[in-house]
């Protein structure tokens, strides 16, 4: 597939549009789906990501993508921070996290604010650290977004990122593309209002530079230390590097 800009409906209108509408239109199922498609491996992914901050001891800390604020949490949990800022383009997603963030009580830890990766509404030299977790590739301009979140953090400040990525094992390279690639999107097209969300899933992680690629925007873009740590065969990879 080339690397052309991948969108989940026409291709008239912006990529940024339509995927904040496709969100918005998945939001009051998305915990679930995620869930079981994943069988619950998702939330390991998202412990590993964070274990990468623990010594860094941030306290200060925006979750870029936040969606419905799940790795915001986890972060609350098992870190020490006195700030989250969770950033999404997706409100109807903002809105189903900010009602799990006051149930658990911690609304004054948390803030939720509808925003854009690629015009954060921060100074310069804010964070601790960034998190972005299975966001990067929603990113209608990727160097745009890195660069942003790069400006915002704080000298020696860390970025880390989780993504989708593509397997090489064989024959799990197989059995990934025939599960995302016609097994997903088919369950998402019975449970979910929008199918195509689990179409644009499938179709944005082909085309999505990942691993040894990542990097390699990482550093041109002025990070240091990049490095990519890959998960379960390579589902998803753990990107981190530093300003």
């Amino acid at each position: 597939m080339s690397k052309e800009v991948v969108k989940p409906y026409e291709q008239e209108g912006s990529k940024k549009k339509q995927v904040e509408t496709m969100f918005d239109n998945v939001a009051k199922h998305y915990d679930l789906l995620n869930r079981v498609l994943s069988m619950g491996i998702d939330t390991i992914w998202r412990k590993n990501a964070i274990s990468t901050l623990s010594s860094a001891d941030p306290k200060v800390i925006l979750d870029v993508a936040t969606g419905t604020g799940d790795l915001a949490l986890e972060i609350a949990k098992r870190l020490n921070p006195t700030k989250i800022v969770g950033l999404d383009l997706s409100q109807e997603m903002l809105n189903v996290g900010t009602k799990k963030i006051a149930k658990k009580g911690l609304s004054d830890l948390i803030e939720m604010i509808h925003g854009d990766s690629e015009n954060l509404p921060f100074d310069d030299n804010t964070f601790d650290a960034v998190t972005v977790s299975f966001g990067v590739r929603n990113f209608e301009n990727l160097e745009k977004g890195l660069n942003e979140i790069k400006r915002v953090l704080k000298k020696d400040g860390k970025l880390v990122v989780l993504e989708f990525s593509q397997p090489t094992l064989f024959p799990f390279k197989q059995v990934f593309h025939g599960y995302f690639k016609y097994i997903l999107p088919a369950i998402g097209k019975i449970t979910s209002k929008d199918p195509k969300a689990y179409k644009y899933l499938y179709e944005s992680v082909q085309a999505f530079p990942d691993q040894k690629k990542f990097t390699n925007i990482l550093t041109k873009l002025g990070y240091n230390s990049s490095q990519c740590k890959p998960q379960t065969l390579g589902i998803c990879s753990i990107y981190t590097g530093q300003k």
